[in-house]
């Protein structure tokens, strides 16, 4: 896939939009989105639902597609291992128990 950077820029020229047409759907500015296709910058997340519907996109992909960049580049910089994603894996399900048993629990 590339980064969630590459993926703003393809779906933005599917769009057939340039960088400022898109920047003013977006509410940033031209050299804001430059530096997200490019890399240089993050995305907001306050902005993903709004970029979910500009693409015409369920928000769950998009999200999943901003967090999986960011966990992977947060991983490659710091050189962990394959593992680490199993891991983190494993840790999102333990998450995930943790709350459903706590929500099951009656005062």
């Amino acid at each position: 896939m590339g980064s969630f950077g590459k993926f703003i820029k393809t779906e933005r020229n599917k769009k057939g939009w340039s960088q400022t047409e898109f920047g003013a759907l977006i509410k940033i500015n031209t050299p804001a989105v430059s530096g997200i296709e490019n890399d240089r910058k993050n995305f907001s997340f306050s902005k993903l639902e709004q970029l979910s519907k500009l693409f015409e996109m369920d928000f769950e992909i998009v999200k999943d597609l901003y967090f999986a960049d960011k966990f992977a580049k947060e991983a490659y910089e710091h050189n962990c291992s394959e593992n680490v994603f199993t891991v983190a894996e494993s840790q999102t399900n333990y998450l995930r128990e943790i709350n459903s048993k706590q929500g099951k629990i009656k005062f």
